[in-house]
């Protein structure tokens, strides 16, 4: 069993920055890809950025220039620097260690002012 812990959700204005972490609890041996996607109302669940544990990444096309996603040397966490957020950003965001097949709970991000 695997556990994906997400924090560092809140309010932000726009222009503004968060800082996301994911962390894997459980029996794993290496996860190979985590990544960052999410959610908005009414809205399907979309990639968001993605990371091997030899730090090969991708972004959605949205985010790039803005959001920055790194793995922990340990391999077994993961975050996601945003910054310039905009409104369009809101929206829950999950972890997803792509090989395990585990998700998050979730974790709530919303650009307002």
């Amino acid at each position: 069993q695997v556990q994906l812990v997400e924090s560092g959700g809140g309010l932000v204005q726009p222009g503004g920055s968060l800082r996301l972490s994911c962390v894997a609890s459980g029996s794993f041996g290496s996860i190979y890809r985590m990544g960052w996607y999410r959610q908005a109302p009414g809205k399907q669940r979309e990639l968001v950025a993605m990371s091997t544990n030899g730090g090969i990444t991708n972004y959605a096309d949205s985010v790039k220039g803005r959001f920055t996603i790194t793995r922990a040397y340990t391999g077994n966490a993961v975050y996601l620097e945003m910054n310039s957020l905009k409104p369009e950003d809101t929206a829950v965001y999950y972890c997803h260690a792509v090989d395990l097949g585990y998700w998050g709970r979730g974790t709530q991000v919303t650009v307002s002012s």
